[in-house]
């Protein structure tokens, strides 16, 4: 496997070349996966914490002894810039493809790169472990795709029924009114969909206000007076530039909302970075809850203690935790196959069914698959910033803090 340095690993993403080989490819008892990830353009940070996840795994399970199943191969990594656009991610996936070596690849971060890149993956018969959300990743009929998060039609209204629920607690009344305030970019509108069409009915949520604004948001106050007029008993806030956060959050806060006086859902992992407190500032994030496919958990205190020291991070999220993960189901799958096949290591993935191992990288009791390669009953991660970090709170199994909600006045 190709030695990273953080210095090689975090800062020099733009020097790169578009596939970086490692020198162990041609030598005997090596297994290649590739990782496809941004490392250059607006999601080049998400991409370096996404690799950073693959190589410390990497690392780990090169450092115990390969896959013993297959006589200690070592795994290596062919590491390929998914760029900024789904036209450089399809060029990026094909020149990936070309190399027959490869036994499977992970990655490409945001839905539309995935589905571009699965496209070209799916054709060349290469098993490919995703974080993406987006439903039709696992509903195009392929057979060498496996997604570990909950899909974008059940994430939100998966992680808002036992929030309400455990808000109905901490204040002693279930929230019943709900005001969405969300950007008009495809991701954020098809997140609202299943939400519009039912799905707030079943939550018991009646909506008092529903609002799109076009990217980037000039000025918020006019928003922000009619959310107060409506009084709701929370908000969903859909936005995916930082400024556009911001600027929402300051008028709440300026209004007398903000810091937790009305709680605010965001339903992105983005809202969890540390490149967002930096942005935004811990007063204004306060007690804002996020929702994300990944988390930290209690029960991982030891391991996570363990990468945030090599990852030299202030906290981890979804985007590291996910990909460590994603390579360690593939070691395991490998382990269960037996052989370096793609096809065998396609079937023993979907044949994945355990609490031990990869599964402690995900939220959930259980790591399981269903036909389509979409984990079985996935359940999605709810953190709420507290003093500066982004603390898991739901599912309870594996909170880090309790849920803060403002009792109704």
């Amino acid at each position: 496997m190709t030695t990273f340095t953080r210095r090689g690993l975090i800062g020099g993403a733009l020097a790169m070349p578009a596939i970086i080989h490692g020198t162990a490819s041609a030598q005997t008892g090596v297994i290649k996966l590739a990782l496809l990830t941004p490392l250059s353009g607006p999601f080049a940070r998400q991409g370096e914490l996404e690799r950073l996840g693959a190589v410390l795994a990497v690392e780990d399970i090169n450092r115990k002894g390969g896959i013993k199943a297959l006589g200690g191969a070592k795994l290596d990594l062919a590491i390929a810039d998914a760029g900024a656009n789904v036209e450089q991610v399809t060029a990026a996936a094909q020149r990936l493809v070309a190399d027959r070596e490869l036994v499977a690849g992970m990655g490409a971060w945001a839905s539309s790169f995935t589905l571009a890149a699965t496209e070209v993956t799916e054709r060349a018969k290469l098993p490919w472990v995703t974080l993406s959300w987006a439903d039709s990743i696992t509903e195009r009929g392929f057979h060498y795709v496996i997604a570990t998060s909950p899909p974008s039609s059940k994430i939100i209204p998966a992680a808002l029924e036992p929030l309400l629920a455990l808000a109905g607690k901490s204040a002693g009344k279930k929230p019943s009114t709900i005001a969405c305030i969300n950007d008009d970019t495809a991701v954020n509108q098809a997140n609202m969909e299943p939400l519009r069409k039912g799905g707030f009915e079943k939550l018991g949520l009646k909506t008092v206000m529903d609002e799109n604004f076009s990217v980037p948001l000039s000025d918020a106050t006019p928003l922000i007076q009619r959310l107060r007029r409506a009084r709701p008993d929370l908000v969903l806030l859909g936005t995916t530039a930082t400024s556009d956060s911001r600027l929402l959050l300051q008028t709440l806060t300026e209004f007398g909302l903000g810091q937790g006086k009305v709680p605010v859902i965001a339903p992105s992992a983005n809202w969890g970075t540390p490149e967002m407190l930096k942005n935004m500032g811990a007063n204004y994030l306060e007690g804002v809850i996020g929702v994300a496919g990944n988390w930290t958990s209690k029960q991982q205190a030891a391991l996570n203690q363990d990468l945030l020291q090599r990852a030299k991070e202030p906290w981890l999220i979804q985007d590291t935790l996910s990909n460590y993960g994603h390579v360690l189901l593939i070691a395991d799958a490998l382990e269960r196959a037996g052989k370096a096949d793609r096809d065998a290591l396609m079937t023993a993935l979907l044949a994945t069914d355990t609490s031990e191992g990869p599964a402690k990288l995900f939220l959930g009791d259980r790591l399981k698959f269903e036909k389509t390669g979409r984990r079985a009953n996935p359940v999605p991660a709810v953190f709420q910033w507290k003093n500066g970090k982004p603390l898991t709170v739901l599912p309870e199994a594996d909170a880090e803090a309790e849920l803060s909600w403002p009792r109704p006045s």
